[in-house]
């Protein structure tokens, strides 16, 4: 009988370690896989997403390193991250490599944790690195997702300010802090609550669920105030060029306004181009409802 063929790994692996094993031998290492880093390998083809950057850094490390940063971030589940970005490890005394950004912090036993067999920082000590990067707005973008896919809440990330006083980027990250929202489900929907929060604005709460006169769910709004019944909704591109996700659209929209709703609709031209525009609708409806703004 033959022997059964072992399976290629179909996420970064160790190239010696792999042809050590039998599980492919040095012509199918050169001619089936790419190299993500040195002696660090993907089957050909393979799309390498920052989780998997973050896995292949951490190989390249001889898992001694400790992923930090976006790739902290990517092991924890947070969306909307830049592909094209370095991989983040912390590891002293080790040489530069392409594609790889190193750290030498010194990390207290209570901001590392274990994510899938790899040591990563903690979903707080990721949040307070993040945020003190420079660029307020992407830091609370940030901030949001990282909130959105854990379980982290505001406290957590100001604890490690506490406790890190004086260290570079500490004053961006209280404000980013304070400018978080866990709600918000994408960076546009993060830079639209931004955009009405720097004109006063900010939303009461975000994710609002609108329930009808029977209690039967109607549907969710990313942003608003509830105490006076005005919405604000981002639209993607999906809204404007899948049929049926305006079909949905044009329903809803009808059932808010039966229920007194006013709803501003972004778009990401005018959250690119017009902001105004986005402030004054707001402002208005608001006004309109007799909101003291």
């Amino acid at each position: 009988m033959a022997a059964q063929a072992r399976p290629i790994p179909m996420r970064p692996f160790i190239g010696s370690e792999a042809v050590a094993a039998g599980v492919v031998n040095r012509y199918q290492l050169a001619t089936r896989h790419d190299a993500v880093f040195r002696n660090v390998y993907v089957p050909s083809g393979y799309v390498v997403a920052p989780v998997d950057k973050a896995v292949a850094a951490w190989l390249w490390s001889e898992r001694r390193a400790t992923a930090a940063g976006l790739s902290a971030a990517a092991l924890h589940g947070m969306q909307w991250i830049d592909a094209h970005l370095p991989a983040e490890i912390n590891q002293p005394h080790r040489h530069k490599t392409k594609g790889i950004l190193l750290h030498s912090d010194k990390l207290a036993d209570d901001e590392v944790c274990v994510v899938n067999g790899i040591p990563a920082t903690t979903a707080a000590r990721t949040a307070y690195d993040l945020g003190r990067r420079r660029g307020l707005t992407t830091a609370v973008i940030r901030l949001d997702a990282l909130m959105q896919a854990t379980d982290l809440k505001p406290p957590d990330i100001q604890l490690l300010a506490d406790r890190h006083r004086g260290a570079r980027g500490i004053v961006q990250l209280r404000e980013a802090i304070s400018l978080s929202d866990a709600g918000a489900e994408s960076p546009q929907e993060t830079r639209t609550r931004l955009i009405l929060t720097r004109a006063g604005l900010r939303p009461q709460c975000t994710q609002l669920e609108v329930f009808n006169e029977f209690g039967v769910f109607v549907g969710r709004i990313d942003m608003g105030w509830d105490d006076w019944c005005v919405g604000v909704e981002y639209d993607g591109i999906q809204h404007w060029t899948d049929p049926q996700v305006r079909e949905r659209d044009i329903e809803k929209q009808a059932k808010f306004q039966a229920l007194g709703w006013r709803i501003i609709r972004v778009s990401a031209n005018m959250l690119r181009n017009r902001p105004d525009v986005i402030i004054g609708r707001t402002r208005a409806a608001l006004r309109a409802a007799g909101a003291p703004y």
